[in-house]
């Protein structure tokens, strides 16, 4: 094995023992789309400051297609990434909703199964319980 991939594994193998492992589904992925890269930063910062969310990545340039009051539109817009607890998906949406310009804000969650143990356990340092 290389030095490199050696070192990793073992720094791997030592912290696994001592963190514990992840209980499937305690903290989500969520997603919101914006109409703009600026209300996508204003709403990152804020819910990263308010501490609903460890991260948020913002992915620009997507194109949204939906129905919207009977008619088949097509919108560019900017995704957010959110990564929370499970518990503060309700709390992330209330804020979410209550600065978002849209209408009816797109805020949808989906529970983390598995993932990188050291990233998750940052995650929920990052994010307190309710």
């Amino acid at each position: 094995m290389l030095p490199l991939l050696r070192t990793a594994s073992q720094r791997f193998s030592s912290m696994a023992a001592t963190e514990g492992p992840y209980v499937a589904g305690t903290l989500s992925a969520a997603f919101v789309t914006c109409p703009n890269q600026t209300v996508a930063r204003e709403i990152a910062r804020a819910v990263v400051e308010k501490r609903l969310a460890a991260c948020v990545n913002i992915v620009p340039q997507i194109t949204s297609i939906y129905e919207w009051k009977g008619k088949v539109e097509e919108d560019s817009e900017v995704l957010l990434m959110i990564k929370t607890r499970s518990s503060r998906v309700s709390a992330l949406a209330d804020f979410v909703r209550s600065v978002h310009p849209y209408e009816v804000a797109e805020v949808i969650a989906v529970p983390i199964q598995e993932g990188n143990p050291p990233y998750l356990k940052w995650v929920a340092e990052n994010v307190p319980p309710e």
